[in-house]
């Protein structure tokens, strides 16, 4: 097998977020509750502490935010600021060096406004202990001067709502978590529902897409709005050159077939992942650094991007020992698996049926 690198950057599947995103994404985007595609329950509760915070005529409580990438949680910030109508500032993690640049931040909010922070759980220590009192007291306890003359000073700074979103709340302090009033984890989406988002970015892009050629589409966005939108674009440029301006099933094929992307939405660097494992370590178990080595992939970028994906479709099992891939790798690479004998593969077939 050839030591073939692949970028995350690259993958259309992935659900970072890359560079092409940000101006459709912000295009596509909903700006009302109503408009938001999926996350029920999510919406039904957030119906309620949206409206209460309206009758009370006060801020709403800090929310967190949690799941994969690209589920929508900068979408549903930006929701919210508009569902309460007030501004909203968009920050990260990583960008918030000092506890100044937090200072700067918060002493220009005005009443009622939204912070939005991505990846909070990429605070820093320091950043995180000014924080708190913001949080619980809308206050900053600053201190001025050094040694002996050193003095602190309270500045109170306006009720404003901080949304802070992570894809791993395990790294979140726990002083940091409890402070948040509401929290709330968003789920991987259904196809019916991913089709629906495809038809509605369809219209807003102004290319028609038939129900056939959306679900085509929905079935290979790995549950996920950011990578259903990307392969729209992608299909939106196929179905303009090689089709007649319509998306339907044939073009959305077509575009998914040119783009590698199988049935189930993976691409090749799944594909070789599945086949490192089992071509060269029949099966499993290999150890994660192994694997990536054998591929000339990161180690994080297959347990951060490929595996849980894969583990959702029960393809790939973590052990202590290493890396897995189950039978049902095998029949989706059409490779035989020879730990199961002929008669078991026709007991399982029957199972089935």
């Amino acid at each position: 097998m050839n030591n073939i690198g692949f970028q995350d950057t690259e993958r259309l599947v992935s659900t970072a977020a890359l560079a092409e995103d940000n101006d459709n994404e912000n295009s596509l985007r909903p700006k009302r509750l109503t408009d938001y595609i999926g996350q029920e329950k999510l919406k039904d509760n957030l119906t309620v502490y949206l409206q209460a915070a309206k009758m009370r005529g006060d801020a709403l409580d800090h929310i967190l935010l949690y799941g994969p990438p690209g589920l929508g949680k900068t979408t549903l910030a930006g929701v919210i600021a508009n569902e309460m109508g007030v501004n909203i500032r968009v920050t990260s993690g990583p960008a918030i060096e000092k506890p100044g640049d937090l200072a700067a931040l918060l002493t220009n909010l005005e009443e009622g406004d939204v912070l939005f922070i991505d990846e909070i759980h990429r605070l820093s220590r320091q950043v995180e202990e000014v924080l708190y009192p913001a949080l619980e007291d809308f206050a900053l306890d600053i201190i001025i001067g050094k040694g002996p003359s050193a003095q602190s000073i309270r500045i109170n700074l306006p009720k404003f709502t901080l949304i802070g979103a992570t894809t791993r709340a395990g790294q979140l302090s726990s002083p940091l978590r409890d402070r948040f009033g509401v929290i709330l984890k968003l789920e991987m989406y259904s196809h019916e529902e991913l089709a629906k988002i495809i038809s509605r970015s369809a219209g807003i892009l102004g290319i028609e897409c038939t129900e056939q050629g959306a679900m085509a589409l929905a079935k290979c966005s790995r549950g996920t709005p950011r990578v259903a939108n990307r392969l729209l674009k992608r299909a939106r440029d196929f179905a303009q050159v090689s089709g007649e301006g319509i998306i339907d099933a044939d073009i959305a094929a077509l575009a998914l077939d040119r783009m590698d992307i199988d049935s189930l939405g993976l691409d090749a660097l799944d594909r070789t992942l599945m086949r490192a494992i089992i071509t060269m370590y029949s099966g499993g178990p290999v150890g994660l650094e192994t694997l990536a080595a054998a591929i000339g992939e990161e180690a994080i970028t297959l347990e951060d991007v490929c595996e849980p994906y894969l583990m959702q479709l029960g393809f790939l099992s973590r052990t202590p020992r290493g890396r897995m891939v189950t039978n049902l790798a095998y029949q989706h690479l059409n490779i035989k698996n020879p730990n199961i004998a002929d008669s078991d593969v026709v007991q399982q077939s029957f199972d089935e049926i």
